[in-house]
């Protein structure tokens, strides 16, 4: 068993505000020097710069973790993290056919960029990428598991887009294993106003949308493991009981 630090959710240059640095390589090469050692990509509703990164973490010794942060119906957003990154692009396509497709605005929202694993532009996403989906909250946990995925709030601690915030408190029903938090102060006052929260595992990932808003290491799992498949198969079965830091 050994210490793996975490962030997983950080967003490329492909979602809406992400910032052009948000490179697949500089992601990879800020989590190394940050001493991280299992990273997911999650970009607003898509995968599609993932075998990119993938490739780029490999390089500098990161763990990658295929994923998405979703947007609900309910304008919610959904960490999905995937142990296979063939099952996180099906999803991808999936999400794809349940987006309501708006024009993207470049000078507002930014390029949206697909890049491959050196970094180099192949394509741009035409239609704005973090819109609301069609997904509902009560049916996003059930969706990601066909794909062989995992899926629990965003920043329950934000205003924006948490789903406290938008539901005026964390549901019972669906049952979600774990709740990101973007402060990790923000806890335990969380757990005595919302008693669902109680005995409920949290995570706390950064959301960074900018280079500078990587965080150093600090959170971690324990995890078994000689290979990147096998720590990978022991990182989400943690997930899907529910078993935290």
């Amino acid at each position: 068993m050994s210490r793996y630090y975490y962030d997983f959710h950080i967003h490329s240059c492909l979602s809406p505000c992400g910032d052009n640095d948000m490179t697949p390589n500089n992601i990879a090469g800020m989590a190394m020097l940050n001493g991280m050692n299992i990273v997911a990509l999650t970009d607003h509703n898509t995968a599609l710069n993932t075998p990119a990164f993938i490739e780029a973490a490999r390089r500098n010794s990161i763990i990658p973790v295929a994923g998405m942060e979703l947007t609900t119906a309910e304008d919610i957003h959904m960490v999905c993290l995937f142990e296979n990154p063939e099952a996180a692009m099906e999803f991808s396509g999936y999400i794809n056919s349940r987006r309501t497709l708006i024009e993207n605005r470049v000078d507002i929202f930014g390029d949206q960029l697909i890049m491959n694993g050196n970094d180099e532009i192949t394509g741009t996403e035409k239609y704005f990428l973090s819109n609301a989906t069609s997904v509902t909250v009560d049916e996003a946990p059930d969706v990601v598991e066909k794909y062989r995925g995992v899926c629990y709030p965003a920043h329950v601690d934000r205003e924006a887009n948490g789903i406290i915030a938008t539901l005026g408190t964390f549901p019972e029903e669906p049952v979600f294993r774990f709740a990101e938090f973007n402060n990790n102060a923000n806890i335990e006052p969380y757990r005595k106003c919302y008693p669902v929260l109680a005995d409920k595992p949290c995570l706390v990932s950064s959301d960074a949308h900018y280079l500078e808003n990587m965080r150093e290491a600090q959170h971690f799992f324990e995890l078994e493991g000689e290979n990147e498949k096998e720590i990978l198969e022991s990182l989400f079965k943690k997930l899907r009981a529910g078993i935290g830091e």
